[in-house]
C-alpha cells in the first residue's frame, strides 16, 4: 500500500429533511436526519469521510468536537496508523479534558465515532478495495491491533480474541458465498409510528411484493391497545410467512413492559425491540427471565463497548444491534462483534447510517467473526443522498464493490 499522510481535517454538518411521517418513532418527532462528517483530506488527493448520525439539532456540538478531536492525526501515515488503530482511536477518545465530557458516550464518541469511520475509509480507498474486502483479508493479528479492550479483559483479552478469530479461518471459504448470495434485509419502513394503519397495511403488502419476507412495526404509544391492534393487524395482512418484530424506542416503564410484551407476542414477534430505558441493565435481565420466550433486541442506543459487556453478563440481550456511528466507530463495533461471538449472541446492527457502513460489517461478521448472516435493517429515505447507494433486490442486500466504506455523499 502506498504512503499517504494526513494534511487536514474538516467537519461537515449535513442535515436531511424527512417526509410525511417517515423516520418517526415513540420518541423521534424530528422531520430531519442527520450526520456529523469527518472529512480527512491526503497529499494524495484521496479524501476519507466518515460521519455519525442525529436527529439534526446538535449536530454542529457534534461537528465542532471532531474538529477538536480530530487534529492529532495531521501528518500520520495512513498505513501506520491503521497498524496501531487499537491505541490511537483510544487516544482520541481518552483526551482527558473531552473525556470528562463522556466518557465514551455522547456528543464525544459520536465525534470518535466519526473520525474512526472516515479513517477506514481512507484506508480502503488508497487500497482500492470496499469495507468489507479490507476487513475480511486482515489477519487475526491485524484486527485485533486495531481494536482497544481495555476495561474488558475480565470478559475478553487479546488472546481469546485471536482465538474467535483464527477458529473463523477454518470455514472462511464457506461462509464466503455471502458477497455473492447477499443476505436478507428486514424493513423497518413499514410501520413508522406516524403513518395511518391503512398505510401500515398498505406498505406491508408492497414491502411483500419486493421479497421483503422480515417486517417491524414501531409501538410504544400512550395507548398500549394502539400498539397491539397494529400489531395484531400486521400480522393479519401478512400472514404467517412473514417474520414480525416490533420496536418500542425505549417508551416503557418495566411494569409496562411485563404488561404488554405478552399481549403483542401473540402476533408471534421475532424480536422485541428497545423495550425500556436503554441504561436499565437489570430491567431487561428481568425482562428476559420473566419472559423466556421472548427474544430481546437492543443496541441503537448502548453507547460503548462496557455497556454492551454488562448486558452480555447479565444475560439480558439475545440480538446485539450495535451501531458504527454511535459507538467509537468500526473498531469499537469490531471488538463488541468478538464479545458478542463469545457469549452466543446475534449480530443485527441498528442502521443509524441507513446501512451504508453496515452492509460491509455484516459480512465483516459472518466471513471473520463467524457470526450467522441472519439479515440487516433497511431504512431507504436518505438513499438519494449517496453517491454509492445501498442496493437492495428481492428482498436481499447486494454486495457492494467500491472503494470505501460507502459514507460518500452526491456533490
Amino acid at each position: 500500500m502506498k504512503k499517504v499522510y494526513i494534511t487536514e481535517i474538516k467537519a461537515e454538518d449535513r442535515r436531511f429533511a424527512l417526509h410525511d411521517g417517515d423516520g418517526m418513532d415513540a420518541i423521534n418527532k424530528s422531520v430531519f436526519y442527520a450526520y456529523a462528517v469527518c472529512r480527512i483530506k491526503t497529499d494524495a488527493g484521496i479524501d476519507g469521510v466518515g460521519f455519525s448520525m442525529d436527529l439534526g439539532p446538535g449536530n454542529d456540538l457534534i461537528c465542532k468536537a471532531i474538529e477538536y478531536m480530530s487534529q492529532k492525526l495531521v501528518g500520520m501515515e495512513i498505513g501506520e496508523m491503521m497498524a496501531d488503530l487499537g491505541r490511537i482511536s483510544a487516544s482520541i477518545y481518552e483526551q482527558f479534558d473531552y473525556r470528562w465530557l463522556g466518557p465514551h458516550k455522547g456528543v464525544v464518541h459520536l465525534a470518535a465515532a466519526s473520525i474512526v469511520n472516515a479513517c477506514y475509509d481512507l484506508w480502503c480507498k488508497v487500497q482500492g478495495v470496499p469495507l468489507w474486502k479490507a476487513l475480511t483479508d486482515c489477519t487475526p493479528e491485524q484486527l485485533v491491533a486495531m481494536c482497544d479492550f481495555r476495561y474488558l479483559e475480565d470478559v475478553i483479552t487479546k488472546d481469546e480474541a485471536l482465538a474467535i478469530l483464527r477458529a473463523a479461518q477454518k470455514d472462511k471459504a464457506e461462509r464466503s458465498k455471502i458477497i455473492e448470495t447477499g443476505y436478507h434485509a428486514y424493513d423497518t419502513s413499514v410501520g413508522w409510528f406516524e403513518y395511518s394503519d391503512e398505510k401500515v397495511a398498505d406498505n406491508a403488502k408492497k414491502s411483500m411484493d419486493k421479497g421483503f419476507t422480515y417486517l417491524k412495526m414501531k409501538v410504544g404509544s400512550p395507548d398500549p391497545e394502539r400498539d397491539i391492534r397494529r400489531t395484531l393487524m400486521l400480522r393479519e395482512v401478512v400472514g404467517p410467512e412473514a417474520h414480525i418484530m416490533v420496536d418500542c424506542n425505549q417508551q416503557w416503564t418495566l411494569k409496562q413492559a411485563l404488561d404488554i410484551i405478552p399481549r403483542l407476542m401473540e402476533a408471534d414477534l421475532f424480536f422485541v425491540e428497545e423495550p425500556t430505558h436503554p441504561d436499565d441493565i437489570l430491567a431487561h435481565q428481568t425482562l428476559k427471565r420473566c419472559l423466556p420466550e421472548m427474544t430481546l433486541a437492543l443496541g441503537e442506543h448502548v453507547p460503548n463497548r462496557i455497556i454492551f459487556k454488562n448486558y452480555f453478563q447479565a444475560g439480558a440481550v439475545d440480538i446485539c444491534q450495535a451501531d458504527v456511528t454511535r459507538v467509537a466507530g468500526i473498531s469499537e463495533y469490531i471488538v463488541i462483534s468478538l464479545m458478542a461471538r463469545k457469549f452466543g449472541i446475534q449480530m443485527i446492527p441498528h442502521a443509524g447510517d441507513m446501512g451504508q457502513i453496515h452492509q460491509h460489517m455484516i459480512i465483516f461478521n459472518n466471513i471473520s467473526v463467524g457470526h450467522e448472516s441472519k439479515f440487516m435493517e433497511h431504512i431507504p429515505h436518505l438513499r438519494e443522498y449517496f453517491k454509492y447507494p445501498i442496493n437492495v433486490v428481492d428482498g436481499k442486500f447486494v454486495t457492494p464493490q467500491e472503494p470505501g466504506i460507502s459514507a460518500d455523499f452526491k456533490d
